[in-house]
């Protein structure tokens, strides 16, 4: 058990601020990698996921895209950080949180895409402007950052 469900056995549903890293992981061709993800069910969003406790941000965002996708991490570039009330989420268990979310956007990206069950339907590369329309919300949020902020990352991998 981790350091969430644990903390979620001692307060319940009640609301909790958590820390989480999502990554834009962009290869050579200019496209950003997005998840599948089995909740909420087919929506498409970024790897990433919930701080462990002695993490830093920049390990949540390693572990995240590891064990998500089976992909290794070189350097890793903060887009922004997302926190305050339109963070809030309740989840379809009821639990209520707060999430402070590092951005990191890469293009050193490695190994062989694998997916994880568990958590992810698929995964699938999109340029930016072929993008699902059924993102989650903070995660278009991110994107949009990346795209307005970042754009020449992409213009020099397709040069």
């Amino acid at each position: 058990m981790g350091y969430i469900e644990e903390i979620r056995e001692l307060v319940g549903h009640r609301p909790m601020i958590f820390v989480g890293s999502v990554v834009v992981a962009v290869d050579r061709q200019g496209r950003i990698l997005l998840q599948q993800r089995k909740f909420p069910e087919g929506a498409w969003g970024l790897p990433g996921g919930l701080m462990e406790l002695g993490e830093s941000t920049e390990d949540v965002a390693r572990r995240e895209l590891w064990e998500e996708t089976g992909l290794s991490v070189g350097e890793l570039t903060l887009i922004n950080v997302y926190s305050g009330p339109d963070q809030f989420i309740v989840a379809a268990n009821g639990d209520e949180f707060y999430v402070v979310t590092a951005a990191y956007y890469s293009t050193a990206i490695k190994g062989e895409l694998v997916v994880d069950p568990k958590e992810s339907m698929a995964f699938e590369y999109f340029y930016p402007h072929e993008l699902p329309d059924d993102i989650v919300g903070s995660h278009r949020t991110v994107l949009e950052e990346f795209l307005q902020k970042h754009r020449d990352v992409l213009v020099k991998l397709r040069s």
